[in-house]
């Protein structure tokens, strides 16, 4: 696998949105992914926000992620990590890319520091 590194949704739209961290995301760009679960969540953030499909599309297609499907194991994995994240409050979209990064075996950037506190076998790069 050339992806070195999944982004959660916190990440893409840190990035889309030019807040602060958007640098370290950019940095990391060439070599990332995110799996579908959480494409999920930045299009129905920016959907909220007013922006239609066509401009949805302009804006994520240029970012050139390799998009990752959410397998069944991945689901299974995801239930699995509930037990260990429900204190720290983690949806299931945090736990689909949480997941993602433990049946990879890579790392995951986001925006959301309390993931520094999961203890679930992955490494968690936080950009801010």
């Amino acid at each position: 696998m050339v992806n070195k590194i999944l982004f959660d949704a916190s990440t893409v739209l840190v990035l889309l949105q030019q807040e602060p961290g958007a640098d370290r995301v950019f940095a990391k760009l060439a070599e990332a992914a995110i799996n579908t679960v959480n494409l999920a969540e930045v299009v129905t953030k920016l959907t909220e926000a007013g922006m239609s499909e066509m401009t949805i599309q302009k804006m994520l297609i240029p970012l050139n992620l390799t998009i990752i499907p959410f397998t069944d194991l991945m689901a299974y994995e995801a239930g699995r990590l509930r037990p260990l994240t429900r204190a720290m409050g983690l949806s299931l979209g945090d736990r689909a890319c949480l997941a993602t990064a433990r049946v990879l075996d890579i790392p995951v950037l986001t925006a959301d520091r309390i993931w520094l506190q999961a203890a679930v076998g992955v490494q968690v790069e936080c950009i801010r």
